[in-house]
């Protein structure tokens, strides 16, 4: 049954091609590294939105659960439902929270904050000087967070489980569950539309 909306399916693909873009662009010091930091910001605005008023499987209050709840999963007690599981879920969190501080700390680096209102005030040389160190080390977590990522997919791949295939698709095979409630692609289109403004006012603003 379909249980991925198209705007969902989308995000994962392009903030996996940015992601990378990001990673080479910035070990090599070539390449438009802000202007895709400026893209993913953007999107990972547009995810965070469409996490409370997306489809029901986008929504964060449908897959995120307590740590009990996670436990629950991982020792095999938790009745299996549509979209992400309860693991899944904090994968979700762990990745969208570091890209977004990746990306906050990038937009200070490249002086897209100095705009902000008091930022004289508050955007001191030691915060400052914490920012690059953050930047430039959190990558590795990243890294390590997707390595992670990619082994949780194999091991489901070796039960059975295609969650790529049903990344591309939509459609999660073998499982029967209620009818998922989608929301409009329209609307995924206007949320999308207005964090490319946001990001663009960044970039504007600072030259």
């Amino acid at each position: 049954m379909k249980v991925w909306d198209l705007p969902t399916r989308l995000y994962h693909w392009v903030q996996l091609v940015l992601f990378i873009g990001l990673i080479v662009s910035g070990i090599t010091e070539e390449g438009p590294h802000v202007i895709a930091g400026l893209l993913l910001f953007s999107l990972l605005l547009w995810r965070i939105t469409w996490g409370f008023v997306g489809s029901e499987t986008s929504r964060f209050s449908q897959f995120l659960k307590s740590p009990r709840v996670v436990i629950q999963y991982l020792k095999g007690n938790y009745p299996e439902a549509p979209g992400h599981n309860p693991a899944g879920a904090l994968m979700v969190l762990a990745l969208v929270a570091l890209l977004l501080a990746q990306c906050f700390t990038g937009l200070a680096l490249a002086g897209m904050l100095d705009p902000l209102p008091n930022s004289e005030l508050w955007l001191t040389e030691e915060l400052f000087d914490v920012f690059v160190l953050v930047h430039e080390n959190l990558f590795k977590v990243l890294i390590a967070f997707s390595v992670l990522h990619v082994l949780a997919i194999l091991v489901y791949k070796l039960k059975s489980k295609p969650l790529v295939k049903a990344m591309f698709t939509g459609i999660q095979e073998g499982s029967t569950f209620p009818p998922v409630t989608f929301a409009s692609n329209l609307l995924a289109l206007v949320i999308l539309v207005v964090t490319l403004i946001i990001s663009y006012l960044f970039y504007y603003y600072h030259l």
